[in-house]
């Protein structure tokens, strides 16, 4: 189970469709609180995981195949959780995954060895499949195509509060409450905002409308839609091939990070926590600005100007061997998911129709993690067999190469003039 990083109700269409009105909705905002909840409790846990894999006796290359093994039933899920988000309401679909995430949690606790751990990771999962894909398509319908990198930077910022506090929370809670403690607490987070999901969907998730059949029919025909935009060679061809690219890359080595600066940089459990609290500080200032820079000039220069950043903060955690160079990488790292993640997700909302959203989420989201299936277990093995940076490095030049075809390639196609569209449209009625 991982961070989730996450049809709207008739009521939210009608703030979004006020001209001049408040950005973020009193449903939005109960929306966020209860993303805060969970994912405050994912963060405190989840990125010391590869440190707690070790107090249960995993070696480098078990934790390889952990996460390896980890990211199947997400991948198994997210195209069906994103359709299903489609057809029943994005607060159902959240529902539905909370669900799972709270049982996820019942395993991890309880498991009393990183083979049984895995089995609790792989329940939680289901949230992940789920509430990912619905959490960027409902913020994406709180706004229009002008403002929308600037409403996904907005409500990212909010969002980040819990890449501050739940790393930071995290650390501490290790050094003076223990694993245990940790989990109990960062359970019960996870449990207050399932309730709280629960409700919403209860109240509002009736309003949601529905954007067709639920039928094995009607998800082929989603499916093809998607499948047929990806090989297209366009836009959507562009975003997963530079996807792929960066998961594959970060899969090599971003869970080794925490075992690379505990045993190679000589860091502590409480040190790396507030690492990782600086990483999501530094993300919530860059975001806003980031949205309104893609709205501005486009979201290829925000996304390319997110990779150089990523780049320079590898190069500062690999050529300086000191404390301050970790924390100045995190910072900087920060930084350039800032940059990436709203210019990303606006740029996904615009590339595909309103009612494929949610599939479109979802299936981005699996056909990368396919290709970067076997990465954790290949950045293992070249820990063991080339050294503990190896495959860092590779990483680091994944960040470089990539900047070029996203300059070229992600652009989105010009709209027509509205004398075209008068002439499309005198042609059909001809």
């Amino acid at each position: 189970m991982k961070s989730e990083t996450e049809g709207a109700p008739k009521a939210v269409q009608a703030v979004a469709a006020e001209p001049k009105a408040r950005l973020i909705s009193p449903l939005l905002w109960t929306f966020l609180v209860a993303m805060i909840l969970a994912n405050t409790g994912s963060q405190m846990f989840f990125p010391l995981l590869p440190l707690y894999l070790r107090e249960l006796d995993a070696g480098v290359s078990e934790i390889g195949l952990f996460f390896t093994l980890s990211m199947i039933v997400p991948l198994a899920l997210q195209i069906a959780g994103g359709w299903i988000s489609d057809r029943i309401g994005r607060l159902k679909s959240i529902a539905i995954g909370s669900v799972g995430g709270a049982i996820g949690w019942v395993g991890i606790i309880l498991a009393p060895n990183w083979a049984w751990l895995l089995v609790g990771q792989a329940i939680g999962s289901i949230a992940v499949a789920f509430v990912a894909p619905s959490f960027d398509a409902f913020i994406a319908e709180q706004s229009d195509e002008k403002n929308r990198g600037k409403v996904f930077g907005v409500t990212q910022t909010v969002y980040q509060v819990v890449a501050v506090v739940g790393p930071l929370a995290g650390g501490l809670a290790v050094k003076y409450l223990g694993w245990r403690g940790l989990l109990l607490t960062a359970a019960a987070l996870y449990g207050a905002a399932t309730v709280i999901r629960l409700s919403m969907a209860r109240t509002h998730g009736a309003s949601a409308p529905r954007s067709g059949a639920v039928s094995a029919e009607d998800f082929g025909s989603s499916l093809k839609t998607m499948l047929g935009l990806a090989v297209s060679g366009g836009l959507v061809t562009w975003l997963i091939v530079s996807d792929g690219v960066r998961d594959v890359a970060m899969g090599l080595s971003g869970n080794l990070l925490p075992i690379f600066l505990q045993e190679e940089r000589g860091i502590d459990v409480a040190a790396i926590g507030l690492l990782n609290a600086l990483f999501g500080g530094a993300s919530m200032l860059v975001m806003i600005p980031s949205g309104h820079l893609a709205d501005r000039f486009g979201e290829r220069y925000a996304i390319a100007a997110g990779y150089l950043t990523a780049f320079a903060s590898f190069i500062l955690l690999l050529l300086w061997d000191t404390p301050w160079a970790a924390g100045a990488s995190f910072v900087t790292f920060g930084a350039a998911i800032g940059m990436l993640s709203p210019a990303y997700q606006s740029l996904i909302s615009k590339a595909v129709p309103e009612r494929l959203r949610g599939i479109a989420f979802g299936f981005l989201s699996t056909s990368n993690g396919l290709v970067a299936l076997p990465a954790p277990w290949i950045g293992a093995m070249l820990w063991k067999g080339v050294a503990p940076v190896a495959p860092f490095w590779v990483t680091t030049a994944a960040m470089l190469l990539v900047v070029p075809p996203v300059l070229a390639k992600f652009k989105l196609p010009a709209a027509p003039s509205p004398a075209a569209a008068d002439r499309e449209t005198s042609a059909e009625q001809d």
